[in-house]
């Protein structure tokens, strides 16, 4: 009997000093009482207690936690009744203020969340609720943490999750929404149509100009081959006169370094004078200095014989000094 009574007693020496030593992990904090005061908090390590004496009075995450508080009625300033939830994001920073400063703490926050919502959202109207979500975010926070700042608690964000209107005011917006869609799209036809109109007038215009230089580009071309061809052809004619001048010039000479007599000079006058007849002349008017060469009937004949000219029908006219002879 004793001997089951020394094993008993071993065992719960063993087992309170089991008790005795703790170890506090990561991000967490242990407030220590000693006959029900305050002694201290254990910090992340290995910790020893008094038996029966020390307890752990409340043990607490340093971690920042996250709380979902459930849709809250508010009225905004133009008397329009919608449903706000929220989302605070807080962190324990004293562990002591934690445990004794605030009795259920995050009860306390809901509540002081709810209210601090309803006295913002009072002073805004519905449009001005629904594009301040910033600003409406930021004053909740500074509030939040300003009051939860003696309870050990810091408030780092706050978030409204949802805005729920009326459902005749969600279909009032949407018909809203719907109309300057529809308002937009039709200027954005309208300023495409414009834009349209514009670039085709512009390549009208650009289409007209182009042509007219190119006609004015193609008349200039014209008028500069026209002129080209008559110089062209002026310095033909040009060059071919230059080129009878010259056969006549070579001619003349040719005779004179020949030494035709006086006979010879007459002879030819009275083949250009042949020449000139050509057949056609009803009349041949026959220098006075010409009649007097004697030697020079037979070949008169025999050229007039060779332009077809008939004596006989046709009288051939003479003038000198004294007068007309025939």
């Amino acid at each position: 009997m004793q001997i089951i009574l020394i094993v008993i007693l071993v065992i719960v020496i063993i087992l309170i000093a089991v008790s005795c030593f703790r170890i506090v992990p990561q991000a967490h904090a242990y407030v220590i009482e000693r006959l029900g005061a305050y002694t201290g908090t254990w910090s992340v390590g290995f910790h020893v207690k008094l038996p029966i004496i020390d307890k752990v009075a409340k043990k607490v995450i340093l971690k920042e936690q996250v709380i979902d508080f459930a849709p809250q009625p508010v009225i905004t300033k133009d008397n329009v009744t919608m449903r706000i939830d929220t989302v605070v994001f807080y962190q324990i920073t004293d562990p002591k203020s934690y445990s004794y400063n605030i009795q259920n703490p995050i009860v306390a926050i809901e509540n002081l969340t709810a209210t601090t919502l309803r006295n913002i959202i009072g002073d805004l109207e519905l449009d001005e609720t629904l594009t301040s979500r910033e600003l409406i975010n930021t004053k909740m926070r500074a509030t939040l943490d300003v009051a939860t700042d003696p309870w050990g608690i810091k408030v780092n964000r706050v978030e409204l999750k949802n805005i729920i209107p009326p459902a005749a005011i969600q279909d009032a917006m949407e018909k809203q929404m719907k109309a300057e869609r529809e308002r937009r799209e039709a200027i954005l036809i309208a300023e495409g149509e414009k834009k349209s109109a514009v670039l085709k007038a512009e390549g009208m215009k650009e289409s007209v100009i182009l042509e007219a230089e190119a006609n004015k580009k193609s008349t200039v071309l014209r008028a500069e081959a026209v002129k080209e061809a008559k110089i062209q052809e002026a310095e033909g004619e040009a060059q071919a006169i230059l080129k009878v001048q010259q056969a006549k010039a070579e001619g003349i000479r040719m005779i004179k370094e020949a030494g035709a007599d006086e006979a010879v000079l007459s002879l030819k006058s009275l083949e250009a004078f042949a020449q000139a007849a050509d057949g056609r002349a009803t009349k041949i008017i026959i220098p006075s200095n010409l009649q007097g060469i004697a030697g020079l009937a037979t070949t008169i004949g025999e050229v007039l014989k060779e332009n077809n000219i008939d004596m006989s029908a046709r009288p051939a006219v003479s003038e000198s000094k004294d007068g007309p002879a025939e």
